[in-house]
């Protein structure tokens, strides 16, 4: 009688341990990874960075979001907070536009940020890892809201949280800071949940939360947009350096 081969064991047929040693050495398949519901996006960023995090938000991420970004980053990042942006339909890995840029520099941007802006679209891990989103207009809100419910309070139009914002002392906000102890985060959070205790109580047309689209329009286009942002960019760091100076 034949002897078995060593690792066959006692009453398997050749043809079952066959079939069992190639099972064992062929790889199970795996499913391809599901494409992403907005394109080529950027990984995103860790969400467990523990500097309070601002986000802003438009469509393209190349005109208004950008300018609030780098704008807020040079005003705020001595404080520790970190500024990002993406857009809803983003061009993904665009500059930001040439007027943009030249707004936001002078503007007070640096120079190197705006310049080495890339679009990217908006994903949910950008939302998590937010403590303050500010949109660009109000459907960029809805977008972002829709997206992830749970930081519906932390959202804002910037002009909206301007607006909200300019009801709130800078010594009611310190204090509201105060209150939560030492830690950035929560001390930010307070204060965010002081100026959105003022919803509903400032009465404004809706239309005036929104910060015009310069996209492919003129010159003026731009001026009035950044006219339209940069005050409300004042206000966010007002609030800000409230709860974190």
């Amino acid at each position: 009688m034949t002897p078995l081969p060593p690792d066959r064991p006692a009453g398997m047929s050749r043809r079952e341990w066959r079939e069992q040693r190639m099972a064992k050495s062929t790889p199970t398949p795996q499913p391809p990874a599901a494409p992403s519901l907005f394109g080529s996006a950027k990984p995103a960023e860790s969400t467990d960075d523990a500097r309070p995090t601002i986000l802003t938000v438009c469509t393209g991420n190349i005109c208004r979001s950008p300018m609030a970004e780098v704008l807020l980053r040079a005003r705020l990042e001595s404080l520790g907070v970190r500024v990002h942006s993406a857009g809803t339909h983003a061009l993904v890995d665009h500059a930001m536009t040439e007027p943009a840029q030249a707004l936001a520099v002078e503007s007070g941007a640096s120079p190197a940020d705006a310049a080495a802006h890339s679009a990217r679209y908006l994903v949910e891990p950008y939302l998590l890892g937010a403590d303050l989103v500010l949109a660009m207009a109000r459907e960029h809100r809805s977008y972002a809201v829709k997206m992830m419910p749970s930081r519906m309070r932390r959202t804002f139009t910037v002009r909206e949280f301007a607006r909200l914002a300019s009801t709130l002392s800078t010594d009611q906000a310190h204090a509201a800071a105060e209150a939560a102890g030492a830690d950035p985060k929560a001390r930010l959070a307070a204060v965010l949940q002081a100026v959105t205790d003022q919803r509903g109580l400032v009465p404004a047309d809706p239309e005036d939360d929104d910060v015009i689209d310069p996209y492919r329009r003129s010159q003026e286009t731009y001026a009035k947009s950044a006219a339209q942002l940069i005050p409300a960019l004042d206000e966010v760091e007002r609030v800000v350096r409230a709860a974190l100076g």
